[in-house]
């Protein structure tokens, strides 16, 4: 099966996406510069942004700015690169995550505990609060999208309390959506297991025993998930906010077998 040839649902749009060096971040990025959004990309290392500037094609429409996720400076300057570079924002992507802990609960160690909330959940709402300040849902109707995790939703031995995160990101996307409804609509994407480097601990010794756990026989793409953020981030989901869109190859199916 091919995909169809691609829209151009963000013409005019000007987009800022975390976390975006490689991997998930990477293809959303990719997929709404490919249907006309400037983009703005971040990550904590500047050489992997120059590798994704280059994998991106370059050019004038898209741009990188290195530093923390949970840095509010950091966040300050990405922000206001999109307003001086590209004339405003319009959709923002909280797609940074880490998880620096496995194991269970009762052996975590508390400072990794914080590090993994501060990063994957108040940075999520410190680019939001930066991104509101900057203009966003000011003049058109604005659109943020978190990124999630099957993690947050069930049970997820060894990396727990990254779930945990992720469950209170998905509550801060309800509570965000609520209150910034009509002009600015939030909501979040929850993948299951997607190829990326972050994940390979979780699939790389076994990939095809991996995927047998999913109705659709293979693990995520970072594409397929690019392509649901390009979804609840464009007009075609005007009227959604508020929810979480689970991107698992049909793996919820499973849960009552």
């Amino acid at each position: 099966m091919t995909s169809a040839p691609l829209g151009r649902r963000f013409e005019g749009q000007v987009a800022l996406v975390t976390g975006a060096s490689r991997g998930i971040g990477l293809a959303v990025a990719s997929r709404l510069r490919a249907e006309g959004a400037r983009v703005v990309i971040t990550a904590r290392k500047p050489e992997g942004l120059t590798a994704a500037l280059e994998e991106l094609g370059g050019g004038p429409d898209v741009v990188a700015v290195a530093g923390r996720a949970d840095d509010p400076e950091h966040q300050q300057e990405a922000i206001d690169t999109a307003v001086s570079g590209f004339g405003g924002l319009d959709v923002l992507v909280n797609n940074t995550g880490i998880n620096p802990a496995f194991g269970p609960l009762t052996e975590l160690d508390d400072a990794a505990a914080r590090k993994i909330m501060d990063v994957n959940v108040l940075a999520a709402l410190g680019w939001t609060r930066q991104a509101l300040a900057a203009g966003l849902g000011a003049e058109a109707t604005g659109a943020v999208v978190n990124m999630a995790s099957v993690a947050g939703i069930g049970p997820s031995p060894g990396i727990a309390y990254y779930g945990v995160s992720k469950a209170a990101l998905i509550g801060l996307t309800v509570q965000l959506a609520a209150e910034l409804a009509p002009r600015v609509r939030v909501n979040a994407v929850a993948p299951a297991v997607v190829k990326t480097r972050f994940a390979a601990a979780l699939y790389e010794q076994d990939e095809a025993g991996a995927a047998a756990k999913y109705p659709l026989g293979r693990l995520g793409e970072p594409a397929d998930i690019g392509g649901a953020v390009a979804f609840l981030a464009s007009g075609d989901a005007g009227w959604i906010t508020g929810q979480t869109l689970v991107v698992d190859g049909g793996g919820s199916l499973r849960a009552s077998l």
